[in-house]
């Protein structure tokens, strides 16, 4: 073997292990963005933990591998090659195509001039719906029914509702029909709420942020605020609130926590407003909430 020929080899080793080990990264994002463990995904996925742990460290895939050649040989790339099913319309394909053609100049200018134009076709459709998103131990619980009655609104804990309409606990929900499951009827429960009602403050669940459908009718039909507050008073208000289930192993508990908060971080920043409630009496909050709740309701933000 020829040095050229060995250092070529030695470059497609490292691009694949690259491929790899970003693709791994990605799944463990993803994972911590739904709060799911390895086990709970291995028991809805129907794969094993240990090729679930091979995955995540980037070792053992060689079906991806594969499916990127190909898609290299014809010079397209993995997402032309399984854009399949009902998530992938000929417009989204069309839209994914537009969107490689541009320089990242023209692409910034392209969907700052979309999210103006949603902005405005959507600010009417928020009427006066607000929504309240963030971990659980931000505040939402606490906030929400006290700003609702500040307003004259009507409090909704949007988990509840589905509890009631699916008739069973979110545990029992998740444990007997699973994530995909859960999402279709939460989606089901808020569509209910924002075609039928106006005049309300809504508690979303933390992780109602990782479907991108949800997300976007909850953009796109409320105000949404996001709570926000360190990890370690998220975690002191979840034991406050009775929940001693961290405490059994903390430094894991703590650390879970923060991979949650930062996977899901840049799906929260999307919020039309943010509301700081670390370190802060309730009656502080609740007083900077109705600041940023009057200027959303007023289209001053």
């Amino acid at each position: 073997m020829s040095k050229a020929t060995f250092e070529a080899e030695r470059r497609e080793d490292d691009q694949a292990e690259g491929f790899l080990s970003a693709l791994g990264a990605n799944v463990r994002a993803l994972r911590a963005q739904r709060g799911m463990t390895r086990k709970i995904l291995a028991r809805d996925s129907g794969v094993s933990e240990r090729y679930l742990a091979k995955l995540e460290t980037g070792e053992g895939n060689a079906s991806m591998l594969v499916l990127r050649q190909i898609a290299e040989a014809m010079d397209t790339t993995l997402v032309d090659l399984v854009s399949v099913g009902a998530e992938f319309s000929a417009e989204m394909r069309e839209l994914y195509r537009l969107g490689r053609r541009l320089s990242p100049e023209q692409l910034a200018a392209v969907i700052a001039v979309a999210q103006q134009r949603l902005a405005k076709s959507e600010g009417a459709a928020k009427g006066r719906r607000i929504s309240l998103i963030g971990l659980r131990g931000a505040g939402k619980s606490t906030l929400g029914p006290l700003l609702a009655e500040r307003l004259g609104f009507r409090f909704i804990e949007l988990n509840k509702v589905i509890e009631k309409e699916f008739g069973a606990s979110l545990d029992e929900i998740f444990a007997l029909a699973g994530q995909p499951s859960f999402r279709r009827w939460e989606r089901r429960c808020l569509t209910d709420i924002v075609t039928k009602q106006d005049d309300v403050v809504i508690a979303t669940g933390g992780s109602i942020v990782v479907d991108e459908q949800t997300l976007s009718l909850l953009l796109g039909r409320t105000h949404v605020i996001w709570l926000r507050a360190k990890p370690e008073e998220h975690m002191a208000r979840v034991i406050a609130q009775g929940d001693m289930r961290p405490m059994a192993n903390s430094r894991e508990a703590m650390t879970d926590l923060k991979q949650i908060l930062s996977a899901r971080a840049p799906l929260y920043r999307r919020a039309d407003a943010s509301c700081d409630t670390s370190g802060r009496e309730v009656t502080e909050s609740l007083l900077n909430l109705e600041q940023v709740t009057a200027g959303l309701l007023s289209g001053d933000m």
